[in-house]
């Protein structure tokens, strides 16, 4: 080797980012290897590459000693401080210079193929670098080929796979197509690194809104959520801050430019665009679009919810093979039971609590479902329970007839009840004060009903 050999280097370090002294480091250990494989009886040794001028200096590695024992291994006190270096004393390792027949060939050899394996980890680490840094974002492919298991797609500085779980058995992959996949995941390996692209992920449906709405680059609009069940249908629920803006509109695009391009691009996969809606009732009845919703029943606690239906609506919010009602459950993160207006009707309270995980231990307090439909019935509710306050007067009572309860009597009841029940059940005590407030009210009503019957 030669100066001219420092000077490709050089070029190396400067057009393809690989430090030179790196080079010179592993070309030294592996001239090491090449001299200890390729000379028979090799000494320990020791091989410099001059960074200047490109010259080898290979130096055989003796130990210095009294007595010699190992002519390979051993020098001399004598012949070290003679022919080495008059400094040296027991014990020290002596650096002979040697120059073995035909090791420049070698050298060369063993240059070339260090300089190339280094160009290609060098490539290997750039590669994997730039795509580690794009790993979720969206690329464009060319398909190649495809095997039992893999799809194989051309990214220009390297190829890359898509898993077949993470293929779309619905579509069709044709070679020389271009298509757009998500970097789902970047490994580094020893050969090169391993792209795992996806035509499958949600987010690969994200990036093509994000590239189709510049509205949502921007951030006026924003994705709140998405469900795919891929090849097949999509939910995607957004929102705006602006109140001038129609966010669902915006998505779908003049004349549903927009939307369409998306589909096209997803080989015809329908997408529903949902308006997310903080108020969860209204956000599950927007996520079973498109059918039409009469009511929404939920716990908040753990996330259940009721949904009431028009019975010729039924199927449709549920979906084909529960498509819709499943999509839409993943969309809210909510748990949704739908039933027909028909059954529902038929239903009792407790199954409508079973249905939300309402626990009946806790004797939660909890409205009647025909207080739902008709609000307006929730002071008639209150009279009922203020009446069976009464009632159990009469059954505490049972020698007196209840018109001669005196006044005195109802309000030792009443006292004795509501201590009994705080006692008994769990309830917001607040819930159970506004029941005995209105029971009170009606003492004096009771108390004139006796005055008017005396006289």
């Amino acid at each position: 080797m030669n100066e001219e050999f420092i000077l490709a280097l050089d070029e190396l370090e400067k057009d393809k980012n690989i430090d030179k002294d790196v080079i010179l480091d592993a070309l030294e250990k592996a001239l090491v290897k090449s001299y200890q494989k390729n000379y028979d009886n090799a000494e320990n040794v020791d091989v410099m590459v001059d960074k200047q001028t490109g010259d080898i200096e290979v130096f055989a590695l003796r130990e210095v000693v009294d007595d010699v024992n190992d002519n390979i291994n051993e020098i001399s006190l004598k012949e070290a401080k003679e022919e080495v270096d008059s400094n040296l004393e027991i014990g020290d390792i002596a650096r002979i210079k040697i120059a073995p027949k035909n090791f420049g060939r070698v050298a060369a050899q063993t240059a070339r193929n260090i300089v190339i394996q280094k160009i290609r980890d060098a490539q290997r680490d750039s590669v994997y670098g730039e795509y580690l840094d794009r790993e979720n974002e969206m690329i464009t492919g060319t398909i190649q080929r495809q095997d039992n298991y893999n799809l194989y797609v051309n990214l220009d500085k390297i190829e890359g796979i898509v898993p077949l779980k993470e293929q779309v058995i619905s579509e069709e992959y044709i070679p020389n197509e271009r298509m757009k996949f998500l970097i789902k995941d970047v490994k580094n390996s020893s050969k090169e690194p391993q792209i795992i692209l996806s035509r499958s992920s949600e987010n690969l449906v994200t990036r093509l809104f994000e590239l189709e709405v510049p509205e949502i680059t921007e951030g006026v609009i924003e994705i709140y959520s998405i469900a795919r069940e891929s090849g097949s249908r999509t939910k995607i629920a957004v929102f705006s801050n602006d109140e001038a803006i129609d966010p669902v509109g915006a998505c779908i695009g003049y004349k549903g430019a927009r939307v369409n391009s998306i589909v096209d691009e997803l080989q015809n996969e329908k997408i529903d665009i949902i308006n997310y809606n903080k108020d969860i009732e209204e956000f599950i009845s927007n996520a079973l679009s498109p059918a039409d919703i009469i009511e929404v029943l939920i716990n908040e606690k753990n996330k259940q919810s009721l949904v009431v239906v028009n019975d010729q609506q039924l199927s449709l919010a549920i979906g084909k093979e529960g498509q819709n009602a499943r999509l839409a459950a993943r969309l809210t993160g909510w748990k949704i039971d739908i039933k027909s207006k028909e059954d529902f009707d038929k239903m009792t309270n407790e199954e409508i609590d079973e249905i939300l995980g309402l626990n009946q231990d806790s004797q939660e307090v909890m409205l009647d479902k025909d207080l739902l439909e008709n609000p307006e019935d929730i002071s008639d509710q209150m009279v009922e329970k203020d009446e069976q306050i009464i009632e159990n007067a009469s059954d505490e009572f049972s020698n007196q007839e209840l018109e001669d309860v005196t006044s005195e009597t109802l309000n030792e009841i009443y006292e004795n009840d509501e201590d009994s029940l705080k006692n008994q059940i769990d309830v917001d005590e607040n819930q159970l004060d506004e029941v005995y407030n209105d029971a009170s009210d009606l003492i004096p009503h009771i108390e004139g009903d006796q005055e008017d019957e005396d006289q």
